[in-house]
C-alpha cells in the first residue's frame, strides 16, 4: 500500500499571514511529498507494504534510521497540517477543563508552548499531548514524532526552519506568536482527546 500526500485541509491562503502561500506550496507541495515518496520507495516490495503509516513508524523505529525519519516526517506533517486552521476555532468543554487545571489558562499554556518552542535547540516539533490523563508540552527532536510512544497527540508546531523561514526569517518567535495567536486548530484537539487514542493518518 502506498501512502499518498494528505490535501491541505484548508485553502493556502487562509494561515495568512502567520503562513503564506509560499510557504504551504513548499512545506507540503516539496518537503511532505518527498518524505512520501522515500517513505514508499524504502517500503515497496518489504513486510511493511501493507502496514499503516503508525506501523511502519513503531517498526522503524531503532532498527531502521532513514525509514523511520521519513515515515515519521510524514506522520508529523500530516498531524501539523491538520493542527492548524484559518477559521475562529476556541478551546471548550472537557478540554478546556483540562487546559486550565494542567497550565492555569489558555494564556498560560500558549506563553508555555511560545516558551518550549523558542528554545528548543535546532530542528523538531513541539506537542501538546495527553498521557494518562493529564495534559502535557513535549518536544521531539528532528524527525521523531509522538505516533507510536503512548501519548495522545492534541496539537503540534513544526519548529523546522522551512516552516517559517520565508515569512519569518530565522525569526522563530515571531512564526510561534502568529500561530499561537489564533491559528491553532482547538478542535481539532477536542477531537483528538475525545477520541482517546493517536490520530491516524489517512489512507
Amino acid at each position: 500500500m502506498a501512502f499518498k500526500l494528505i490535501d491541505l485541509p484548508y485553502p493556502d491562503t487562509e494561515l495568512e499571514p502567520a503562513i503564506s502561500a509560499e510557504t504551504l506550496s513548499y512545506h507540503h507541495g516539496k518537503h511532505h511529498q518527498a518524505y512520501i515518496d522515500k517513505t514508499n520507495k524504502a517500503i515497496e516490495g518489504t513486510d511493511h507494504a501493507d502496514k499503516s503509516l503508525e506501523e511502519v513508524v513503531a517498526a522503524a523505529r531503532g532498527s531502521d534510521q532513514g525509514l523511520f525519519n521519513n515515515a515519521a516526517q510524514s506522520w508529523n506533517h500530516g498531524f501539523y497540517w491538520h493542527s492548524l486552521t484559518g477559521k475562529e476555532s476556541a478551546a471548550s468543554g472537557e478540554l478546556k477543563s483540562m487546559i486550565d487545571a494542567a497550565f492555569g489558562s489558555i494564556t498560560e499554556l500558549k506563553s508555555k508552548l511560545a516558551e518550549r518552542g523558542a528554545g528548543h535547540f535546532a530542528s523538531g516539533w513541539v506537542w501538546l499531548a495527553e498521557k494518562d490523563g493529564k495534559l502535557t508540552i513535549e518536544e521531539t527532536h528532528d524527525g521523531d514524532t509522538l505516533a507510536d510512544q503512548g501519548y495522545n497527540p492534541l496539537l503540534v508546531i513544526d519548529l523546522w526552519e522551512h516552516a517559517y523561514y520565508l515569512d519569518h526569517q530565522n525569526a522563530r518567535p515571531k512564526y510561534l506568536d502568529a500561530v499561537l495567536d489564533n491559528k491553532l486548530n482547538w478542535s481539532f484537539a477536542s477531537e483528538n482527546l475525545a477520541r482517546g487514542e493517536c490520530w491516524k493518518y489517512p489512507g
